[in-house]
């Protein structure tokens, strides 16, 4: 398996997109500051966790009995931890993992203990996995940062050792991918070999203070562990994370040669970066059916190399509602999902008196999806059935990720128009947005299904007096970015093309159209730079205007609107701009 960029983009700990929201202590040594350790604590006897057997037929052992790693990676705040850690043991889980430990960490070790449950307790080494996920270090010269891991960690493995929650510890995640956002060549080799050298000496350390916890490492792809062959050495197993791939671990395994057994750290459904695209461009997600069974077979997988695979913590325990959460979290804004219980038929717990969540097993945009205009009716049919005949309700939500990086859904009003027809407001902004579907049962239970848009300028009636006009404007950008944007690409009719002002207030644009002439609409199409501010004006000369039209609560998108209005010259003029840059417009239209 090759490194491929992985764009996992959510508020999860873990964005695409999770990496985002690395722990506290791995922000603070990416400044150089050193956080104040508490000294080693008295607790009650941690258990002795080992990894024993021989090539091919290895076992974990706590205090001398098998355990099988069943395992979620964990999403909720220390602080919930008592909220969910009985509904993760009723569902057979027997591990979580985390990607930091630091002074937080200990109540949610003695929750997990409490409840019968141990944590991989994780520790964070930039840059971590996904573009974004943490700035880069030089493990080759950096050797403060270096030093400073090698303090930092084992003090805190002192601190926890003896916590009963401990299961073992987990250096770095995904940074041998990761530095290839860093660097390339022969340098991204040099980087890799320091960096895993590191996690071998990070390993020793651990070792000499705790010799009762094994140690792993994980990354992305089974393509890093040959690095980790060849330069730690120490570490009592590998950790690999993979999602539509992990069914191909056991043979990467056995052709290259290893002598260490390993677990599974992330899996579930194929990822964002897996899916092909749909017709409008985007990551093609997977129904909640297919992410149900991605769960069922990664752990088919999993189990399936017996003797080497010692388990998995699947991804990912999670209550965030957003784009990344609405891709793998089990459950949502706390409502659980078709793959929470695949998790739980998984892991052989006990499912006979579940009630389960409604099933969409239909999804589609009335009319063509790649042609939705902006801010008119959009019909979304669903076809949704209860497998306990409960009564499902629908909520329809909207999100930006393709547009803008936003991660947040917004809950759309709908209008029921019976048949299951559900009729919302298209977006006011053009580009490629998705659309979700949620139906509840009342019950706790949530099925979630999604489609793309292509969201475009709606088409006015009548004739653009604008089009090909003569413009100008009261500034305009000469040499920035894909400019230069003057005025004249406004009335151009390519989309593709803009004006773009200075950055200050006031900015104006106006078109000639050659006679005084009568108008009564007028289409604004802003690039991401719009007005919070403008008003619409007309003139007979060029140099006395009237106000026919006034906006003061501008969001940018398209600004479609009847107004009537009579001149030769017709002016946007911006008086608040929206954001810190000047004024854009892809496309001015003036009808008749």
């Amino acid at each position: 398996m090759t490194p491929r960029p992985r764009t996992r983009s959510s508020t999860l700990t873990r964005s695409g997109t999770r990496r985002s929201a690395a722990p506290l202590l791995a922000g603070v040594l990416a400044t150089g500051s050193l956080v104040a350790l508490p000294a080693a604590q008295a607790h009650a006897a941690g258990s002795v966790v080992k990894v024993t057997g021989s090539q091919g037929s290895w076992q974990l052992t706590v205090d001398g009995q098998p355990y099988q790693i069943k395992g979620l990676t964990w999403g909720p705040s220390v602080a919930d931890a008592e909220k969910y850690m009985p509904d993760l043991r009723s569902m057979g889980v027997n591990t979580i993992r985390t990607w930091g430990t630091d002074a937080t960490t200990k109540p949610l070790l003695d929750s997990a203990a409490a409840h019968g449950i141990k944590v991989i307790a994780g520790f964070w080494l930039q840059p971590g996995g996904g573009p974004g996920s943490g700035g880069c270090v030089n493990y080759v010269t950096d050797t403060a940062y270096k030093n400073q891991m090698l303090d930092e960690f084992p003090q805190w493995v002192r601190t926890y050792k003896d916590n009963p929650g401990v299961l073992m510890w987990n250096v770095g995640n995904e940074s041998v991918l990761g530095l290839q956002n860093c660097y390339s060549g022969e340098e991204l080799e040099r980087q890799r070999d320091a960096y895993t050298t590191l996690v071998n000496d990070i390993t020793r350390k651990i070792h000499a203070v705790d010799p009762d916890h094994p140690v792993t490492s994980t990354d992305a792809w089974v393509g890093a562990w040959p690095y980790y062959k060849r330069n730690a050495p120490d570490l009592d197993l590998y950790a690999v994370n993979a999602y539509n791939a992990v069914c191909d671990i056991k043979s990467a395994w056995e052709q290259g040669g290893y002598s260490k057994p390993y677990i599974v750290t992330e899996t579930g459904p194929a990822g964002e970066w897996e899916v092909p695209d749909d017709a409008n461009g985007v990551p093609l997600e997977p129904t909640d059916r297919a992410k149900a069974d991605g769960y069922t077979r990664a752990w088919d997988c999993v189990t399936g190399h017996r003797g080497v695979a010692l388990g998995a913590t699947m991804f990912h325990y999670g209550t965030e509602y957003d784009f990344g959460g609405i891709w793998f979290n089990l459950l949502p804004a706390g409502q659980k999902r078709l793959s929470y219980y695949a998790v739980k038929t998984a892991y052989g717990a006990d499912t006979t008196r579940d009630n389960t969540p409604p099933v969409i097993s239909d999804l589609a945009v009335e009319g063509d999806a790649g042609q939705v205009q902006a801010g008119r009716d959009l019909v979304l049919s669903v076809k949704a059935t209860d497998p306990d005949g409960d009564p499902v309700s629908y909520e329809v939500l909207d999100n930006s990720m393709y547009i803008d990086q936003g991660k947040n859904l917004a809950s759309l009003p709908f209008t029921d128009l019976g048949g299951s027809r559900l009729k919302v407001t298209a977006p006011d902004r053009p580009g490629v947005w998705k659309m979700y579907v949620k139906a509840t049962d009342g019950r706790g239970n949530v099925g979630v299904e999604s489609r793309s848009v292509r969201v475009v300028p709606p088409v006015p009636s009548g004739t653009d007096l604008a089009r090909g006009r003569p413009a100008t404007a009261s500034s305009f950008q000469a040499s920035y970015g894909d400019c230069p944007c003057p005025a004249a690409n406004a009335v151009d009719a390519d989309p593709a093309t803009r004006w773009a002002s200075d950055w200050s207030d006031p900015q104006w644009l106006q078109v000639d159209l050659g006679t005084r002439t009568t108008f009564r609409h007028v289409q604004l199409y802003w690039e991401a730079s719009y007005a919070k501010a403008y008003t619409v004006q007309t003139s007979d000369d060029g140099q006395n205007w009237r106000t026919v039209h006034n906006v003061t609560d501008g969001n940018g998108g398209v600004d479609d609107f009847d107004v009537t209005g009579t001149g030769r010259y017709v002016r946007v003029n911006g008086t608040a701009r929206g954001t810190g840059w000047g004024y854009s417009l892809y496309g001015f239209g003036v009808y008749a």
